[in-house]
């Protein structure tokens, strides 16, 4: 059996932009997905705590160090500029590797500055 489980998580992600005329995705700084191991078109599932929207989409890589947080295509409409969101991506663990399982975990405060790790 394998089970999905949380890998990586941004936590208070402030949106900084949304552009309805791009094709989809959601554009977040590199380096903060570096930090919490995420891949450029990985999927992921975002809960924007404004407005209580969750929505799945796919990760596109940001300017590094920019704070860059955008809501692109269809997903524009799901948020505006200063809204959070908690941004997360699972992977398949066997029963064996879960139970040491840590997924990497960043809270971020203003202009998206890592401000703690969990």
């Amino acid at each position: 059996m394998t089970l999905q489980l949380l890998k990586s998580k941004i936590h208070r992600a402030s949106v900084t932009d949304a552009n309805v005329n791009y094709e989809g995705s959601l554009t977040i700084d590199r380096a903060l997905m570096d930090t919490v191991g995420m891949h450029a078109y990985e999927r992921v599932l975002c809960g924007n705590l404004a407005n209580g929207e969750r929505f799945e989409t796919y990760a596109i890589a940001g300017e590094a160090n920019s704070g860059a947080i955008i809501l692109n295509g269809a997903t524009a409409h799901l948020g505006k500029d200063g809204d959070l969101l908690t941004i997360m991506s699972f992977a398949s663990a066997t029963e064996a590797e879960a139970a040491d399982w840590k997924p990497k975990v960043i809270v971020l405060g203003e202009n998206n500055a890592i401000i703690g790790t969990g």
